[in-house]
């Protein structure tokens, strides 16, 4: 795999520039009943609380699956909503600490949410954080400009022990793993597993069939992105958010527009001008953006490069309105491979 990434940030104002297969069937991430919390809850009035829009689609499907039209949960964001900038209300918080079974992300991705997740299991409510049980990937390194630093796939990428420079960083980990289908498989079954503890055994199976649906799904967008030519799989992102991704499809992320794997990194123009000189050698002609934030910064920096470079709308941290081809998240999987496709296959 080819994946570098040169952490950039862009000025709100006008830039001035002197800047693994899996089969439903297999083993969960090699983790046991032991590496999931304890429940003990009865079926009857389960009650289910997911924090995004994405864990909810897959998290429903498993519910329906088992419980038809009597399962029911509560999605805490809406969608459209940013993540990293979601903010729980004191009754939100309230219904996640009345919950059988609360259903988070993880690894710092709800970054409003977080102290109040960590304070509902010191409590004893039953949460399950899924991204930190995927082995997760390491955050790239800022390589400062240097592109032609890649990272491959017999490689063991490194993190710089305690460098927490960003105030919103999420840590070393990157919390972004739905980009990687055969994790968000993992996921299905980890999540099915843990419903099981109630009492109801079918929730382990539906969970393997929602699984094998996302990995026949996952088989249709690796098709999809087949169709880009090496040399054109380089990708600048708003913010650190397609590392599963590029690792999953052999592309190479040669720079990202705000610093960090968060939406809420501070703007440099320093490092907009490194990103500036490595877009126009890598011949980049598209920014994906984040349908969830404003695309002002990049389309600012797109004019800034003569307007020669898309800014292409990508579904990331939630799920889209109805029959805006993100209703689900396999569905979001299915767009987001087309949209990347569509702007670098040719």
């Amino acid at each position: 795999m080819r994946h570098t990434r040169l952490a950039v940030a862009v000025a709100s104002t006008a830039l001035v520039l002197s800047s693994c297969s899996l089969s439903p069937e297999a083993d969960t991430a090699q983790m046991g009943p032991e590496d999931l919390p304890a429940s003990g809850s009865a079926v009857e009035g389960l009650s289910v609380v997911v924090t995004t829009t994405v864990l909810g689609s897959v998290v429903g499907e498993i519910l329906t699956c088992a419980l038809g039209d009597s399962s029911s949960m509560t999605v805490l964001m809406p969608r459209g909503a940013d993540p990293h900038d979601f903010q729980a209300s004191s009754a939100q918080v309230a219904l996640m600490a009345g919950a059988d079974l609360v259903v988070a992300n993880g690894l710092g991705l709800e970054e409003g949410v977080t102290d109040s997740l960590d304070n509902l299991e010191t409590d004893g409510v039953t949460v399950l954080q899924v991204a930190n049980l995927l082995d997760p990937l390491p955050f790239a390194a800022d390589h400062s400009g240097d592109a032609q630093d890649d990272h491959h796939h017999d490689e063991e990428p490194t993190v710089a022990e305690g460098d927490d420079t960003d105030e919103h960083a999420h840590g070393d980990s990157d919390p972004h793993f739905w980009f990687d289908m055969t994790r968000m498989a993992r996921a299905a079954q980890l999540i099915g597993s843990q419903l099981a503890q109630s009492g109801d055994a079918q929730f382990a199976s539906c969970g393997d069939s929602v699984a094998a649906e996302i990995l026949e799904a996952e088989a249709d967008v690796a098709q999809i992105v087949a169709q880009i030519p090496d040399a054109r799989r380089v990708l600048v992102t708003d913010h650190d958010a397609l590392g599963y991704f590029a690792d999953r499809y052999d592309f190479e992320v040669v720079g990202v527009v705000i610093p960090g794997g968060s939406t809420l990194g501070e703007a440099n123009s320093q490092e907009l001008a490194r990103l500036i000189t490595v877009m126009r050698e890598e011949n980049v002609s598209a920014i994906f953006g984040d349908s969830a934030t404003s695309p002002q910064l990049l389309e600012t920096l797109s004019a800034e490069l003569g307007g020669t470079v898309a800014v292409v709308e990508l579904f990331v941290g939630s799920l889209g309105a109805p029959d805006s081809g993100a209703d689900t998240y396999i569905e979001m999987m299915r767009t987001d491979a087309t949209r990347i496709a569509s702007a670098l296959a040719d």
